[in-house]
């Protein structure tokens, strides 16, 4: 097996500017294909505290930069991540499973937005004051990085969700260790090897791979890591906020949903039914915003479910580097198991699974027959209160169930521990703002899904997380807030 090691992908840990060799290392697999493709660091308490190390001796440097030249540096790192575009799609593709295609279009140019957009914005952040005649007061406040964010980010959307935190976290003057998934930890890897290039201090930003386990966990419990930015489980946001109350950190948490789609028997269903197709199936369903609750009015129910399942039976699942192919591999072996089980556990409880798993076969190309891959999969007479309606899935499946009154569908919709986003479709302008009003959701997308502002706030509602992202959102979570007061 050493020959055969020899070559495979070997990941370094990136520490003040230095990729650094680890003592043990982790197998990371080609989800489409079932085999190892690289080794990525098993890191633990030693190599994030080296890396604390780095990010806090380099930080008095970093934060006494101007935002513009903070900003300059942003933007040429975007440029290069743009320059190199292809790779950089491929790599995604390969480690995560997705498809070449979810990849180019969504996955790196967004990454590449996510510099863009926070070297503009944090030029335009103004501070506040009030005055006070009568005591003959001036109040004002001043906005100061806090120090090292601890930054994790999970498997789903790789590059996409670590840029998300790391841009907003060094444009603000803080210096990162950033923990990517130990599943898909290439792209962050190959961002390291242009952080010099585009004039980024070292130290500024360093990333430690690893389990949670490990990795995650000294980086959470490490008392020089002020605030941790997570996005991933209910769960492990659990321990998380556990581990890291003893210190006191501040918490940006962003996890599951469990979201609805409501359409309603006014929705243009020319629009509504390639667009929730997308929304239950995209990127193999393996996005938090995912809908796996379609809510359909009665009246045009059987008239939905016939013409999304026909729809759904048309996306192409195979090798994620075909350009053709609509859903790749879902990420792990482990996780194919899981989405599976769901299926299977709703026809026990005499659910109907109208296509995909276990009702209609695969064909997989000759290279893929060992990959993790999965049929988009509708499921209908499923109950409100099945895990299938409960929890989130994660995968390409979703479930279809009728409802009668807007008041119904809005309790039902807001039954769950979950309330991250949900989309709403009809033509009625004033029931569109009722239903949305009453939502327990942190965004609701009406007649459209995942149409994203960045200006505006991005997060949450009960177990889906606490906090919110975007450029003022973002830029009060990474700074420090000092009101100041002069008497003159």
């Amino acid at each position: 097996t050493m020959a055969h090691s020899k070559t495979l992908l070997v990941l370094e840990n990136f520490i003040g500017g230095k990729f650094v060799p680890c003592s043990s290392y982790i197998d990371s697999y080609n989800p489409s294909t079932g085999d190892i493709y690289c080794r990525v660091p098993d890191s633990g308490k030693e190599e994030v505290e080296a890396a604390v190390k780095a990010a806090k001796d380099v930080f008095p440097i970093w934060s006494s930069k101007s935002p513009l030249e903070r900003s300059q540096i942003l933007n040429k790192l975007a440029d290069l991540i743009e320059h190199d575009l292809e790779a950089f799609a491929q790599a995604e593709s390969k480690d995560q499973g997705k498809t070449i295609t979810f990849a180019r279009t969504v996955d790196i140019p967004r990454a590449v937005y996510n510099f863009r957009f926070f070297a503009s914005s944090i030029l335009h952040h103004t501070t506040e004051c009030t005055e006070m005649a009568t005591m003959g007061c001036v109040h004002y406040t001043s906005r100061t990085p806090v120090g090292v964010a601890g930054l994790i980010s999970p498997w789903n959307l790789p590059l996409y969700l670590l840029t998300w935190k790391i841009a907003p976290a060094i444009a603000c003057g803080n210096t990162v260790v950033a923990k990517p998934s130990e599943m898909t930890s290439v792209t962050a890897w190959m961002m390291c090897k242009l952080l010099e290039k585009a004039g980024v201090p070292h130290g500024v930003v360093n990333v430690v791979f690893g389990t949670g386990a490990k990795a995650g966990e000294a980086l959470v419990c490490h008392p020089d890591v002020p605030l941790i930015s997570f996005t991933g489980s209910t769960l492990t946001a659990q321990r998380i906020t556990e581990k890291s109350a003893p210190h006191c950190k501040r918490l940006s948490l962003e996890l599951g949903g469990k979201n609805p789609a409501i359409i309603f028997d006014d929705a243009d269903l020319t629009q509504c039914i390639p667009m929730t197709l997308r929304s239950s199936f995209a990127n193999q369903g393996e996005i938090c915003l995912c809908t796996s609750r379609i809510f359909v009015q009665r009246g045009i129910y059987s008239e939905f479910v016939k013409r999304f399942v026909a729809e759904a039976k048309k996306w192409k699942v195979g090798n994620p580097s075909d350009p053709t192919v609509d859903v790749g591999a879902l990420i792990s072996k482990e996780h194919l198991e899981k989405v599976r089980s769901y299926v299977k556990k709703a026809q026990a409880e005499g659910a109907r699974v109208l296509c995909g798993e276990g009702v209609d076969s695969l064909a997989l190309p000759a290279g893929n027959q060992k990959g993790y891959f999965m049929l988009p999969t509708v499921i209908t007479e499923v109950k409100d209160e099945s895990c299938c309606m409960q929890e989130e899935i994660f995968g390409p499946v979703t479930c279809v169930v009728a409802f009668d009154t807007e008041e119904e569908v809005i309790a039902r919709a807001n039954s769950v521990k979950y309330g991250l986003a949900a989309t709403v479709w009809s033509s009625n302008v004033g029931r569109v703002h009722r239903v949305a009003q009453r939502l327990q959701s942190g965004l609701v997308w009406t007649n459209c899904w995942l149409v994203r502002d960045l200006n505006l706030p991005f997060g949450g509602m009960k177990a889906s997380g606490i906090g919110r992202e975007g450029a003022k959102d973002s830029y009060e979570f990474f700074t420090e807030v000092k009101t100041i007061t002069i008497k003159h």
